[in-house]
């Protein structure tokens, strides 16, 4: 069957590095146990990972591309609300057991887009994202684990990584957070030498590897806890995380009453304790 989706991940950017901003978290939680990619279903092994967390938890394109597949049974042997994802080059996600869908087939949409709610529909015991990984084709699954983590994505959660030559709105939000940190970028969203060289200096001054890959030993020290009334490039760091998670702010900079209500939002729909405040866990899930 001939499947057809934008070739979206194709950039000379993705070309020199997998850890390049362009793959995200799809949701947040825990790996049952059992609910492993290969685990035993029957005649078949489980074809993706399973991701527990609890109803309307918010569910996020993993990669930018086209929705090829939306409602029940959109994969044989896979029960309950799903839709697949199209990335281009044989590249497919599908994301099963939603309780609700939050874009229309056909749609195209952006990484760390809101696609859905997670959910308990089809044949399950109880609230879980399926989340599946196809390479080479649509039925030629890969360990969603193992893939995205290659690609400096933490499944389930935990701080992404991001090498040189990266590009997309994590990049910007590593330029904000350096310009706030006191070496002034241009937020571009292009993680090339200068953004590399400055990002460097920053590892240096705490005491890191100055590698240039910004990951879980970089994130903690770069950015700011954030609240209402702050104001700064640190802050159009957050507000263009948020951005990419369907907040649609201005990127002021300016910490008012809006963007609190917008990480009220994600937190609430990420299980996160509910404060509006912009720390460690919630940066941590913003740039996973």
């Amino acid at each position: 069957m001939a499947l057809t989706g934008a070739p979206m991940l194709t950039s000379s950017a993705s070309a020199a590095t997998l850890k390049d901003g362009r793959w995200c978290n799809p949701a947040r939680g825990y790996f049952p146990s059992g609910g492993h990619y290969g685990a035993p279903r029957g005649s078949y092994p489980h074809a993706g990972q399973d991701v527990t967390n609890s109803t309307g938890t918010a569910v996020y394109a993993a990669a930018a591309g086209t929705v090829i597949r939306r409602g029940t049974g959109v994969l044989t042997g896979r029960s309950g609300y799903g839709l697949v994802l199209s990335h281009g080059s044989g590249r497919y996600t599908y994301y099963g057991h939603l309780s609700r869908f939050r874009i229309a087939l056909n749609a195209r949409v952006s990484v760390g887009q809101r696609i859905g709610d997670m959910g308990a529909t089809g044949n399950v015991t109880g609230p879980h994202l399926h989340f599946e990984t196809h390479a080479g084709g649509l039925g030629a699954t890969t360990n969603p684990v193992t893939y995205l983590s290659a690609r400096g994505v933490d499944l389930g959660g935990g701080w992404s990584a991001i090498s040189p030559g990266a590009a997309g709105t994590t990049v910007r939000a590593i330029q904000y957070l350096i310009t706030q940190r006191g070496t002034k970028l241009v937020a571009d969203g292009v993680y090339g030498s200068v953004s590399v060289s400055a990002v460097k200096k920053f590892q240096t001054s705490r005491g890191l590897v100055a590698d240039g890959q910004v990951g879980p030993k970089t994130w903690p020290k770069l950015v700011y806890s954030l609240r209402q009334g702050n104001s700064g490039s640190h802050v159009r760091a957050l507000q263009v995380m948020l951005n990419k998670h369907s907040a649609g702010l201005a990127v002021d900079g300016g910490f008012g009453s809006v963007t609190t209500s917008a990480v009220r939002a994600y937190q609430s729909a990420n299980r996160l304790y509910v404060d509006g405040l912009a720390g460690a866990k919630t940066w941590e899930a913003l740039v996973g």
